[in-house]
């Protein structure tokens, strides 16, 4: 749970501190150092910053969460559990500026990885059915209303696909 220059600075600590043990010959000490670093640049490419966003959006500091999650240069590194994540507080946060094209494009991706909870997969297809009934498609609004209710939501998501399909002309539907 570090960001790129904390790392950078750890990584450059850890480098020094390599050196010395292998100029003083202390090989199980350079080995230990050596998985450490390791380790930090395997994080930064398959944990990234997602976590401390998460935090920072629970806050509702919304600047925050955005600069950490422009930290994350290559989201496709992410592993799944932290990608979905990613793509869904993206969403999230273009919906707060209103760039809803790139709210849309960051919930599809959500809505192809999986989620631990059946409800998160809900909630972003109720924010896809929304984006589309915004632009007054209502096709894929029932499409992704359909999806929706096969899911095991909890009686608030439930609530709104009902008003989302209440939302939809009768006879598009």
């Amino acid at each position: 749970m570090m960001t790129s220059k904390a790392r950078a600075a750890v990584l450059f600590f850890l480098l020094l501190v390599l050196g010395y043990a292998i100029y003083t010959n202390n090989v199980q000490s350079a080995v230990l150092i050596g998985g450490a670093m390791g380790y930090l640049i395997w994080s930064h490419y398959r944990e990234g910053t997602v976590f401390m966003a998460s935090q920072a959006f629970q806050k509702q500091d919304y600047d925050k969460a955005r600069r950490l999650l422009a930290d994350i240069k290559k989201p496709e590194y992410l592993r799944k559990g932290r990608r979905n994540y990613y793509e869904f507080m993206s969403g999230n946060l273009a919906l707060k500026i209103e760039d809803y094209d790139a709210a849309e494009r960051h919930f599809q991706i959500a809505s192809r990885l999986p989620f631990r909870r059946q409800n998160d997969k809900a909630i972003i297809l109720v924010n896809l059915a929304n984006l589309n009934l915004r632009k007054r498609d209502f096709e894929r609004v029932k499409a992704y209303v359909d999806l929706a209710r096969k899911l095991d939501v909890t009686s608030r998501v439930a609530q709104i696909i009902n008003k989302i399909e209440n939302e939809i002309p009768k006879d598009k539907r």
